[in-house]
């Protein structure tokens, strides 16, 4: 798939299976990520992975701080199936350091393009990934448990597998309603 092609019709598909990407397939996502832009080349950024038992350790956590806010049952059920969406989820850390020449935002926008360009390289090799933040990303107990501390922050929990439905055709938007020209 060309790169252009790979671009306009990225999409996300909300179910997936088995397999997970693994070895070289894994290896070039990692690598799609590290080629984000970065000023100043500080890779602020760390991926944590969660399959097969990881995913249980992940739903325990996020079962944790539902719990810890005093959810009802079916939120905190629904937590814990969360992480079971696909095969293996990376939590995409923001590591963010003080620096005279790069602002904490640019570090955060580098972390997404990191999660976006990795979601574009599992595509490009035929497997199916979608990128979710939601309230878990924020919660100081997923935080401190996932070891995310200070100013860094969990930009996306990116899912991947291999896609378990059809594909629906990406929408036709007016371009007319997100482009302006000075």
């Amino acid at each position: 798939m060309d790169a252009l092609t790979l671009l306009l019709n990225r999409r996300s598909l909300p179910k997936m299976v088995a397999p997970a990407p693994e070895g070289e397939a894994l290896e070039a996502i990692f690598r799609a990520g590290l080629r984000a832009p970065d000023h100043a080349g500080l890779t602020p950024w760390r991926f944590i992975v969660s399959q097969g038992e990881g995913l249980q350790k992940l739903a325990d956590i996020l079962v944790e701080a539902a719990n810890s806010e005093g959810a009802d049952d079916a939120a905190i059920e629904k937590a814990g199936r969360a992480p079971f969406r696909a095969p293996m989820v990376i939590t995409v850390v923001a590591k963010v350091a003080e620096h005279g020449k790069v602002p904490v935002i640019e570090q955060y926008l580098s972390a997404g393009c990191a999660v976006q360009a990795m979601q574009l390289a599992a595509i490009a090799q035929g497997y199916a990934g979608f990128w979710r933040t939601g309230k878990w990303a924020y919660h100081p107990v997923v935080r401190q448990a996932l070891g995310v501390g200070d100013d860094n922050m969990i930009v996306g929990f990116l899912y991947l597998g291999t896609p378990g439905c059809r594909d629906a055709k990406p929408p036709v938007r007016d371009l007319t309603q997100f482009v302006e020209y000075l």
